[in-house]
């Protein structure tokens, strides 16, 4: 029968096969999916490796700067190539590659190649972000205006994220007694699914925008380098197009992707994003505060005023009243005045026609003409006008001034 080993004993074996088989040092070409300062002023990182698309992880390992290394490269690198040493950064770094029988394999970064450029993941960053600003729309969403209430949120995460959970507990556990409708239309938020997952989400928001104030993207937890499933063009571009404003909250306080940069707002947490909208809420809270403190003051020194008119007016009414009373009576009084003179003129140009009338009446009368020397002559009582047609025997009647005179008509001559 094969003798057996005890763990420590295989570790053992293991670090002491490293330690005879290996250069003490090697130059590695990797990128930091992960990069943390720790208090102690250690710097800890994980290298990874892609395949040639650039999607599926084929390596990764832990590895650490030890204090007094990482305060003389860090500067270093700094300085010349204007970046901090961050996640998303390929490197070049001379380590040593270590075995612990508790702790496993890492490797202890001794120094760095400044010139070496950015990594894989920051470099197709940039690429997407000048492909969306080549085509016109790296900050359609940011240009969006964010409404003055947001109170009805559509969040794209996973159902079982315990990001979500808690950016839905400090909604509704928020100090302002503030009411939000939250509804998660669920994604994957990790692994080869992520893109097709959560364009799908985004187009069921989009199916019925007009229910919705903002998209809420938001993952919380996860090592970083599983955050490189969110650098797709396909899934920016996307979020440049909702017809919505979009907050992302997918990382921690350290990551970042594309869609940092082409969201309307970017916040580092879950519960940064739900910090952000009470926020947001409590500022219009203090707004309407504001506004209804200023109406009741405007109502209150309105009605004063009116009050102030009204009794002024209550206390002028009577004057004012006695005012008008004279002025009417003073127009009666005019009015009358002027219906008196013209009816006056009236009568006397009505009288001097009359006399005119008499006048002409005298000069015209029978009378004044046979006075005159005029005579007339009636037919039968009728005044003859014409001689015509007179037939012989009519008995004709000639009045004179002095009298009358009775007459036959003969033969005409």
């Amino acid at each position: 029968m094969t003798s057996s080993l005890t763990l420590l004993a295989l570790n053992r074996l293991v670090r002491a096969t490293i330690e005879q088989t290996l250069d003490d040092e090697y130059w590695l070409e990797a990128e930091l999916s992960e990069a943390r300062l720790n208090s102690n002023g250690h710097f800890y990182v994980e290298f990874i490796q892609k395949d040639d698309s650039g999607r599926t992880l084929v390596a990764k390992a832990r590895g650490v700067a030890w204090a007094r290394t990482y305060n003389m490269i860090a500067p270093l690198f700094e300085r010349a190539t204007g970046e901090r040493l961050r996640a998303g950064l390929k490197v070049r770094v001379l380590v040593s590659v270590e075995f612990h029988e508790l702790y496993g394999y890492s490797l202890t970064i001794l120094n760095i190649d400044p010139s070496y450029t950015l990594g894989d993941m920051a470099a197709r960053r940039r690429e997407i972000l000048a492909r969306l600003e080549a085509d016109g729309i790296l900050r359609d969403n940011q240009q969006l205006p964010l409404p003055t209430l947001l109170q009805r949120i559509a969040v794209v995460s996973s159902a079982s994220a315990a990001g979500y959970g808690d950016f839905c507990d400090q909604l509704l556990g928020n100090d302002y007694g503030l009411h939000f409708h939250v509804q998660l239309f669920p994604a994957v938020m990790q692994g080869a699914n992520v893109e097709e997952s959560v364009l799908a989400a985004l187009t069921a928001i989009c199916d019925e925008a007009d229910r919705w104030d903002c998209v809420v993207i938001i993952r919380g937890g996860g090592a970083t380098s599983d955050l490189s499933d969110f650098d797709t063009y396909t899934l920016a571009a996307a979020v440049t197009q909702m017809p919505l404003p979009v907050i992302v909250g997918i990382g921690h306080e350290r990551d970042e992707t594309v869609l940092d940069y082409v969201a309307h707002t970017r916040v580092k947490t879950p519960t940064a994003a739900a910090a952000f909208l009470i926020d947001h809420q409590a500022q219009q809270l203090v707004r309407l505060e504001v506004l209804s403190r200023r109406i009741f003051q405007s109502t209150s020194v309105r009605l004063q005023r009116a009050r102030g008119r009204l009794e002024q007016l209550t206390s002028t009414l009577p004057r004012t009243f006695v005012l008008i009373t004279e002025r009417q009576r003073h127009r009666l009084d005019l009015i009358q005045q002027r219906q008196r003179a013209a009816l006056q003129r009236q009568l006397e140009r009505d009288h001097h026609r009359h006399e005119l009338l008499q006048q002409r009446l005298q000069i015209l009368s029978p009378e004044r003409q046979l006075r005159r020397g005029y005579s007339l002559t009636f037919a039968d009582g009728r005044l003859l006008r014409s001689a015509a047609d007179l037939p012989p025997g009519t008995l004709l009647t000639t009045r004179l001034a002095d009298g009358e005179i009775t007459s036959t008509t003969s033969a005409k001559t």
